[in-house]
């Protein structure tokens, strides 16, 4: 049994998950790299910050939520315009409720987007306040937007794919525990480095804890990041994973950890990405398949391969 091993590897302390194992079973991390977890006893509101929630929100998400806001912002002035009088406004004939309020809003739009074809007009101060304050609010709202636009290309991102299991496989006279990476975008990441932990469920005294250990790995760092990236752990005598079974990976339900850090030429910022595998993850006994092959000119390498394997024996 691969716990009765004494490793002179130390448990880590300061993971920053803890080591209580009420959650057993369930991720550390989510496969995108974020936590799995939630925050309770603050106010809603106060939980969220709307910056972040906004640059890490889907595209689509983001580009309808500033319509509707666009839409909504615009019913509303329009409404103030009827409550202010819309025979304030010239250029509009009341011919019907539809029809004025059509007009209205179409107003309500030039005006918000500054846009002002000026067929429909503000007549009195009042009506021409509201179209002031409409057209300021216009301003900040297009600033906002265009910045968060701006914020949401801009925004650095390693572009990192990683292989959807984590193979135990057949390393130099033992085993290793590998797991595979690509960019799959025309960027360049150089200086890429990787950060293995291994979270380890066991009962101590009765009690069942996590353990949280770091796994070197057959090369840490590479100067760039041009092909695929096979990261191994050697499971030698030393490694806490030394002895394990395919039924002590399920058993303990074990966890990887997968952090990795780059440097982006084009963005000349560094970047991360983050992932994990759970014990449902792991292949006892495979190997990765070759993805990519060379022709007289280029390199190709074929992503949709990223996670293909072969069974082997151990």
């Amino acid at each position: 049994m691969a716990l009765g091993i004494k490793h002179k590897w130390k448990e880590i302390k300061d993971t920053g998950y803890g080591n209580n194992a009420d959650n057993v079973g369930t991720r550390l991390l989510n496969k995108d790299g974020g936590a799995n977890s939630i925050k309770t006893g603050v106010p809603f509101f106060d939980s969220i910050s709307w910056f972040h929630t906004l640059l890490k929100m889907n595209w689509l998400h983001f580009i309808f939520l500033l319509f509707c806001l666009f839409v909504v912002a615009n019913i509303l002035f329009t409404a103030i315009y009827f409550v202010a009088g819309i025979q304030h406004l010239n250029g509009i004939v009341a011919t019907n409720t539809a029809d004025d309020l059509s007009k209205v809003f179409f107003f309500s739009v030039q005006t918000f987007t500054t846009v002002g074809y000026g067929h429909i007009s503000p007549n009195g101060f009042a009506v021409s306040a509201i179209s002031s304050i409409e057209a300021f609010s216009g301003l900040l709202f297009f600033a906002l937007a265009t910045g968060l636009l701006y914020g949401r290309f801009a925004n650095p991102k390693a572009y990192i794919k990683f292989s959807t299991f984590a193979l135990i496989a057949p390393y130099e006279n033992g085993k290793g525990l590998m797991i595979r990476l690509v960019t799959y975008k025309n960027n360049h990441l150089t200086e890429a480095e990787v950060k293995l932990s291994l979270a380890i469920n066991k009962v101590v005294d009765g009690k069942r804890k996590t353990e949280f250990f770091q796994l070197p790995t057959e090369i840490s760092k590479i100067n760039s990041l041009v092909l695929s990236w096979t990261i191994v752990h050697p499971i030698n005598e030393d490694s806490p994973l030394y002895g394990f079974t395919n039924d002590d990976i399920t058993t303990h339900q074990i966890e990887l950890l997968v952090f990795i850090r780059a440097f982006d030429e084009s963005f000349s910022n560094t970047v991360t990405s983050r992932t994990s595998y759970l014990y449902t993850e792991f292949v006892y006994g495979a190997k990765f398949l070759p993805m990519f092959h060379r022709n007289k000119n280029k390199t190709e390498i074929e992503v949709d391969k990223l996670s293909d394997y072969t069974a082997v024996a151990l």
